[in-house]
């Protein structure tokens, strides 16, 4: 029997398919072992401020670099609740995008109109920062802040909400301008999962007699529920990311005197921009680590629950069939 060429096409196939799996569980690997680095050049920069403070850092909200006293619940707070006003305005408007996009628009308006909420998307940051501060924050506060201070002046609970000073600057302020920067990859990945739908199951739905938002509701999101909530991720990821157009707009307070909507506070995105660069060795830049160690840990468990989420709904579906 005759040895095959030197030159044949299988055994090189088979090479360079070799070749390939080795670099894709390379990189695979590589990608590991990065997170695995960021992890713990996390941990030993902030080593300092977790062996003095501990979990107790979590709680406390004094930050005070002049006696070197810090707590992080002021930042946290303030990423927790801007990125959850962001997610409670930007989903409902990203779902009504997308909607409109694939069941309802002319088809002379889908192009422009799609391409146009693309183009929200490439704007830098610093610049919803900028366009936050100098003309969104005044017309918040005298439209909405002053006659709601008005309205519900001495009503206990309500009145708190919407108590401070009128400036235009603070949680709610931060929340609305992150809603306004994520509402386009939420509404961009909702519309693309939504086209992905058979058109045979649409039409099927609407032979039946079925509206538009019966079609959507029990026919469109169950068939995409697992990319809808991948955009929904993607979005809570960029919010709690953001910095510049945070640090225009949140106030950049230390201290959390009430639970006002808008108080201003402070983010951790913005107090590491802020401090990070005069912030000098020993515990004022530890904390700050510490910070970004507690981001990276909200960030997991975020994107975790999402993972768990999603199974629990594919278990469900098994069990039903």
């Amino acid at each position: 029997m005759s040895m095959p060429p030197a030159g044949n096409p299988l055994r090189t196939s088979a090479v360079a398919d070799r070749l390939f799996g080795w670099a894709a569980k390379a990189a695979a690997l590589f990608t590991l072992a990065m997170l695995a680095a960021i992890l713990l050049s996390l941990l030993v920069g902030a080593w300092p401020a977790i062996e003095k403070y501990g979990l107790g850092f979590l709680t406390n909200s004094v930050w005070d670099p002049v006696r070197e006293e810090f707590g992080g619940l002021v930042m946290i707070y303030g990423t927790l609740a801007t990125s959850l006003i962001a997610l409670v305005i930007a989903v409902p408007v990203s779902f009504g995008i997308a909607l409109f996009l694939t069941e309802l628009s002319p088809s002379w308006l889908k192009r422009p109109l799609g391409t146009a909420i693309e183009l929200l998307a490439a704007i830098p940051s610093i610049v919803y920062g900028m366009w936050g501060l100098l003309v969104f924050g005044p017309i918040l506060a005298t439209f909405v802040q002053q006659p709601l201070q008005s309205l519900f002046a001495g009503i206990p609970v309500l009145g708190a909400l919407v108590s401070g000073p009128p400036v235009g600057i603070g949680i709610l302020s931060a929340g609305i301008i992150l809603a306004i920067m994520i509402i386009p990859f939420i509404a961009s990945v909702m519309r693309d999962v939504f086209d992905v739908t058979p058109p045979m199951l649409k039409e099927s739905a609407y032979a039946l007699g079925s509206t538009t938002w019966e079609v959507v509701s029990k026919v469109v999101l169950p068939y995409t529920k697992a990319g809808v909530i991948g955009g929904i991720m993607l979005g809570l990821g960029r919010a709690l990311g953001e910095t510049m157009a945070v640090t225009f707009v949140i106030g950049n307070f230390n201290q959390l005197d009430s639970l006002s909507l808008f108080q201003a506070a402070n983010s951790i995105t913005s107090a590491l921009a802020n401090e990070f660069a005069e912030a000098g060795e020993g515990l004022h830049q530890a904390a700050l680590i510490y910070l970004g160690l507690v981001l990276f840990f909200i960030t997991f468990v975020v994107l975790a629950l999402s993972k768990l989420l999603l199974s629990r709904l594919r278990r469900n579906e098994g069990a039903k069939s």
